[in-house]
């Protein structure tokens, strides 16, 4: 964690704006391990004297997450994984735990969004079709559709920024202090290594529970602009109208309340500030319950149960269901490829779409 991020963004105690609406900002309290400009082992506490609610900061990301306990009792396993093991050694335990297992469900996960983010900064990576670099194709189409590039923006949130590579790639092109968010562990564990470290290390999958680990150096010019936070994106801890711009790739369709998280997004943005949000519609009773997909079913009503039309609903000013503080600007596709194997890419469409805070 970035001692200049905590000064930009000034998080809120998430516990006390939910409990009683008010705010109370969290204060550096604890400094364990620092290292250059990046705190690696610490403790944020609510300023407020009748919560006090302590903010672990862990491997350089602070988890400021209003049920703290319930996340850290269900990703114990995550956050405390060792990442000092030998290639043969976390074979070994691969094979052990097998197909299925937590260990499985998380190196593959990070195995697909590690070679989109930085594949193609890999030397080891040889030549492929589709090329990685999707995710950053989709949002610099989202960059040019919202026309941020010229405005004059001085905070600015990547909310799902997984593994980080966007969250470098806003910094470049915007030149402006970003923050990138997500609620997975280990890809924040990722993404912080390639800030402080300068070193990018995840597990290729190569098939089944065959993982190759890739290492290799990366070099960000704007990396001084970027840090990144564990906290959830229907419940950002942040001050209403604070944010000049939001980003999120693919995120929608993975929160376990999408209305929740557009109205986090009205929530913090200032007026006349802009969200440039990608879904592919992925809709997965995992991530969300049915009831709060977005389409994905009901396809006797109207839409068919398609999902476009119902964003696009919400954003509109006309229909009585629409959302109060986002309005729909501008939408577009773009495509984007998820590696699962050597012999498995999957490739979605991605809906873009660009909307405004209302003033």
């Amino acid at each position: 964690m970035r001692r200049q991020h905590l000064e930009t963004f000034q998080p809120v105690c998430p516990v006390c704006r939910a409990a009683t609406g008010q705010i109370h900002f969290l204060e550096l309290a604890t400094v364990i391990k620092e290292v250059d400009d990046h705190i690696v082992e610490g403790l944020l506490h609510c300023s407020n004297i009748q919560c006090q609610r302590e903010y672990p900061i862990i491997d350089g990301v602070p988890l400021i997450i209003r049920d703290i306990r319930s996340y850290l009792s269900e990703n114990v396993f995550q956050v405390c994984q060792r990442t000092d093991l030998s290639e043969t050694i976390e074979s070994v335990l691969g094979d052990c735990c097998g197909h299925g297992s937590t260990l499985d469900a998380i190196r593959q996960h990070i195995s697909c969004y590690g070679w989109d983010h930085y594949g193609d900064l890999d030397p080891e990576e040889s030549p492929v079709d589709p090329k990685p670099g999707s995710m950053l194709r989709v949002l610099q189409h989202g960059l040019e559709l919202s026309e941020l590039k010229s405005a004059d923006l001085q905070t600015v949130l990547d909310v799902g920024c997984s593994v980080g590579r966007g969250t470098f790639a806003l910094a470049e092109e915007l030149d402006r202090p970003i923050l990138g968010v997500d609620l997975n562990f280990p890809m924040l564990r990722i993404a912080a290594g390639a800030l402080r470290d300068g070193v990018v290390r995840y597990p290729r999958r190569r098939v089944g529970v065959v993982y190759d680990r890739r290492e290799f150096p990366v070099t960000f010019p704007s990396a001084h602009l970027v840090d990144f936070w564990a906290c959830d994106a229907t419940a950002l801890p942040f001050v209403e109208q604070s944010v000049d711009a939001a980003f999120s790739m693919n995120l929608l369709d993975c929160v376990h309340s999408p209305m929740e998280f557009l109205a986090a997004l009205g929530s913090v943005l200032k007026p006349g500030g802009s969200a440039v949000l990608a879904c592919p519609y992925d809709w997965s009773s995992s991530a969300t319950s049915m009831e709060g997909w977005l389409g994905g079913h009901s396809q006797r009503g109207p839409g068919a149960g398609a999902s476009e039309p119902v964003l696009r609903q919400l954003l509109s000013p006309d229909h009585p269901q629409s959302l109060t503080t986002l309005r729909l600007v501008v939408e577009d596709n773009g495509p984007w490829h998820v590696r699962m194997h050597d012999r498995n890419v999957v490739s979605y469409d991605s809906h873009l779409v660009v909307a405004q805070k209302c003033s």
